[in-house]
């Protein structure tokens, strides 16, 4: 890794692979995209890299990447070189997010695990990634019991049933509420879709995002692209809610999945490391990354789950999808975020014990340390903003939005549970 690599990677709306890792406020971050199944054994050896490299936090984030904090510049290429032994991420290069239990789910239609690796390939021999932006992406849903329709993506393919036979739902920009429909293609046209509609993108400068592109020209130019690979006009999307991945989930070789959530989306690798001795114990095979700062375990017998969780609950992780901390966003925050104006971390475990009697899945809380609202750039009912004057509080928007009140740090448990309880009985109402 060069100098020029990590200086790269400090650019505003860069992101941190690999061989880019971006400066934070307590060194460098590397943000990997997993693939597949991490053998025990080889995430034990992730835990021990970064701890040995960096200060030791490790991260889940909403999208289901892992990120390794505070490497330094010395450090950084030997974390890069021990992670590329382990084989366990894809290689820097447009992010392609698939199904958490992809392959392995009773459920899918097709494994959309499988189409993302031809993908990758693909897409490497175009070498597509130098021609686009860091932060453009690729959603392949494979029609699974846990979804990806909260995951935005520049393109999006799903799998559904039409007329007797599988078929990919093509769509651009957006989650899959907000996407714009393209129409249907044959799976085995998956890889020739994507790969058109981001030439699309990519042929109006590595600056634009399928947004730019949408906004500027409209639908018709993806349309063009890949009309001669469309079947047929996709009909309205039928509602489907999201699956809950925290808990167990049957796979199709009658084993179980174990879904627990990293409160607040960080660890550190000592915890990290007690939960795989635990999957271990268990009779577990490996971890997957997943959606929602979710760590799947994976294969583990029926009767094992209830000590594996009782195991995982212990050691701090989330095993209940109700638990309030699940429904509150938190940024790194103060000092770990050199932006940050406050500690949105350490101030989130507050904010979620106070205000846990109105937290659910239909009202969440967001504690962003600066304006930009990384770690949730989605509405949420309250979002706390840190500001150099206090925190702002801004009630159903996102971080750009104008805030209804100010207040100093010290005063937001009492303002927050007070704000909870008034704005969750305004919701019902509406």
């Amino acid at each position: 890794m060069t100098a020029h690599a990590i200086n790269l990677s400090q650019r505003r709306g860069a992101c941190p692979g690999l061989s880019t890792p971006m400066a934070t406020g307590d060194g460098l971050l590397v943000r990997l995209t997993p693939v597949g199944t991490i053998l025990l054994d080889a995430f034990a050896a992730l835990c021990a890299a970064a701890k040995l490299y960096g200060n030791g936090i490790i991260e889940v984030t909403a999208r289901g990447n892992i990120q390794v904090r505070g490497l330094s510049a010395g450090s950084a290429p030997s974390f890069a070189a021990t992670v590329a032994a382990l084989d366990i991420a894809a290689v820097d290069g447009v992010p392609i997010l698939c199904n958490p239990l992809a392959g392995l789910d009773l459920e899918e239609l097709i494994d959309a695990g499988a189409l993302a690796a031809d993908l990758r390939r693909e897409l490497a021999q175009h070498s597509l990634a130098q021609k686009l932006s860091a932060k453009a992406s690729v959603v392949i849903d494979g029609g699974g019991m846990l979804n990806l329709n909260n995951v935005p993506a520049d393109i999006r393919l799903r799998a559904e049933m039409m007329n007797g036979k599988v078929a990919l739902r093509v769509a651009v920009t957006g989650d899959e509420a907000s996407a714009i429909e393209i129409g249907l293609v044959a799976v085995s046209d998956g890889v020739a879709t994507v790969t058109r509609l981001l030439e699309v993108v990519a042929a109006r400068g590595r600056q634009m995002r399928a947004r730019d592109v949408l906004a500027a020209e409209g639908i018709t130019v993806f349309r063009a692209a890949i009309a001669n690979l469309v079947v047929g006009e996709a009909p309205p999307p039928h509602s489907s809610r999201t699956g809950e991945p925290i808990g167990a989930h049957q796979l199709r070789d009658g084993s179980f999945a174990y879904g627990v959530g990293l409160a607040f989306g960080h660890t550190d690798a000592a915890s990290l490391r007690r939960l795989i001795d635990a999957a271990q114990a268990a009779g577990a095979r490996g971890m997957r990354a997943a959606p929602g700062r979710t760590l799947m375990t994976i294969a583990l017998a029926q009767d094992e789950l209830p000590p594996f969780a009782a195991a995982a609950e212990n050691l701090g992780f989330i095993v209940r999808g109700g638990d309030p901390r699940r429904h509150v966003v938190a940024c790194a925050g103060a000092p770990v975020c050199a932006a940050a104006e406050i500690a949105a971390r350490s101030i989130a475990p507050l904010i979620a014990a106070t205000a846990a009697p109105h937290l659910d899945g239909s009202f969440k809380i967001h504690i962003s340390g600066c304006a930009k609202g990384c770690a949730h750039p989605a509405r949420a009912a309250l979002t706390i903003v840190g500001t150099t004057s206090g925190c702002a509080l801004i009630a159903n928007g996102t971080t750009r939005d104008a805030p209804f009140k100010l207040v100093a740090t010290n005063d937001l448990p009492a303002t927050i549970e007070m704000l909870a309880r008034n704005l969750k009985r305004e919701n019902s109402h509406v």
